[in-house]
């Protein structure tokens, strides 16, 4: 009797797959082993990633790549065990954090340091593309950033003929856009980063008679800085229903609307973070619950409602009035604060009040924010639809949030910004 050894490899030792941007009859498309691949996205830097293929997603993207090579091959591994690919974003600096594209020392470093990360994860098979850098004209001035980025992409498919090279953008610039197409035309496609303004990328596009294929790369809520804000300066958060319509609404205009030139995109946050609060940007709740944007976006990728749907908002008020009102209230004084939440499956639903200092934060581009605590012994009732609360002794300003629980797993949030002062 033959003894039959049988070895099974890790995902790391297998052979890369060819992706490609080829141009066709109706304008351009993706290409993954020859097949047309559409890239059902997020973006996703911790957390559970199998919820994405749960949720019928199949690609990441990330901001950065990592150090580790044992990490950064267990991201690649888990990601090719689920039937998901991952754009590696590769650590190109921003002149807004100090870098000078005027040294050439330090961009040949940059360069060098890039091409290992190349070496590294270049024949994986879960990789689709190379992100070099985000956002690099936040705040920039020197266009010899998209110098830097046109050597690194040549590099890459000098190196890596396998993969396609993008950069991001944050918001849509015509003139930024001649800049990367004169200074790094070896880039296979631009990737646009955008949010409330996203409804308006096709008429941006058609006006500057862009007919280059593109990735959004970042998409989701209304950003914190296109919102109104409160006589202090608080930006105004929308209710965990309204971002799922925006969501539901950017990706039926702008996004399924240019099948031949919009050719992926990554839904923003798969995750969780604090950015001017804990619930702005993130799909998911700090606690792990989905939202019903998450909902809607999995419609949009697989046709079909999610098994258990997410509960939502009506309304929200603090003392009678509304999040744009200007809510002042006086220090140490008892006010009561009411939501109506609604659940499309009719579960029971939870609740949970909490009151927090408003964000001080002036960092911008998504630059790490430090969470903020929950001020203690404030409320009388917090469990309920309607909470009665004391105003905290200290003047200043504060936010106070709801959250409402279907006891699935998923969860409707909103918030309404206030400023205690003393008459």
């Amino acid at each position: 009797m033959s003894l039959i050894v049988v070895l099974y490899l890790p995902a790391s030792l297998a052979d890369p797959v060819k992706v490609s941007v080829v141009k066709t009859a109706e304008g351009y498309q993706l290409l993954r082993a020859g097949e047309p691949y559409v890239v059902k996205g997020a973006g996703f830097s911790q957390g559970d990633m199998s919820s994405l293929a749960k949720f019928g997603g199949n690609s990441i993207r990330t901001w950065h790549v990592e150090e580790d090579l044992e990490k950064g091959m267990a991201l690649l591994d888990q990601a090719q065990a689920l039937g998901i690919t991952v754009s590696l974003c590769l650590n190109i600096a921003r002149e807004r954090h100090g870098f000078d594209y005027n040294d050439p020392e330090v961009v040949k470093k940059q360069f060098e340091q890039a091409k290992d990360a190349v070496q590294m994860y270049k024949d994986h098979p879960a990789l689709l593309s190379w992100i070099i850098g985000n956002e690099l004209n936040y705040d920039y001035r020197n266009p010899r950033v998209y110098d830097a980025v046109n050597d690194i992409a040549l590099m890459i498919h000098d190196i890596d003929p396998y993969h396609p090279t993008t950069t991001t953008i944050a918001g849509w610039n015509e003139d930024l856009v001649g800049v990367i197409g004169t200074r790094a035309p070896a880039l296979d496609f631009l990737s646009i980063q955008m949010y409330g303004d996203l409804i308006n990328l096709p008429r941006y596009i058609k006006k500057a008679q862009f007919k280059g294929p593109y990735f959004v790369t970042e998409w989701g809520a209304v950003g914190h800085w296109e919102v109104g804000k409160t006589a202090w300066g608080a930006p105004i958060e929308a209710t965990s229903s309204m971002k799922a319509n925006n969501y539901r609404k950017s990706y039926e205009k702008v996004i399924a609307s240019a099948p031949h030139q919009a050719l992926g995109n990554y839904v923003f946050l798969w995750g969780q973070k604090q950015e001017r609060t804990p619930t702005w940007y993130g799909m998911f709740l700090e606690s792990g619950e989905t939202t019903e944007s998450i909902d809607v976006v999995a419609r949009a990728w697989n046709g079909e409602w999610p098994d258990n749907r997410s509960p939502g908002i009506k309304s929200v008020h603090l003392a009678s009035r509304r999040g744009r009102d200007n809510i002042y209230l006086s220090p140490s004084k008892t006010y009561s604060a009411k939501v109506k939440a609604f659940d499309p499956d009719k579960d029971t639903l939870t609740y949970a009040w909490s009151i927090k200092p408003e964000s001080d934060s002036v960092k911008h581009g998504g630059d790490f924010e430090q969470g903020i605590a929950d001020l203690e012994g404030l409320f009388t009732a917090s469990q309920t639809p309607k909470a009665s609360f004391r105003a905290p002794s200290k003047t200043g300003a504060y936010r106070i949030y709801v959250y409402v629980y279907d006891g699935n797993g998923a969860a409707a949030h909103a918030n309404i910004p206030f400023f205690v002062r003393a008459k």
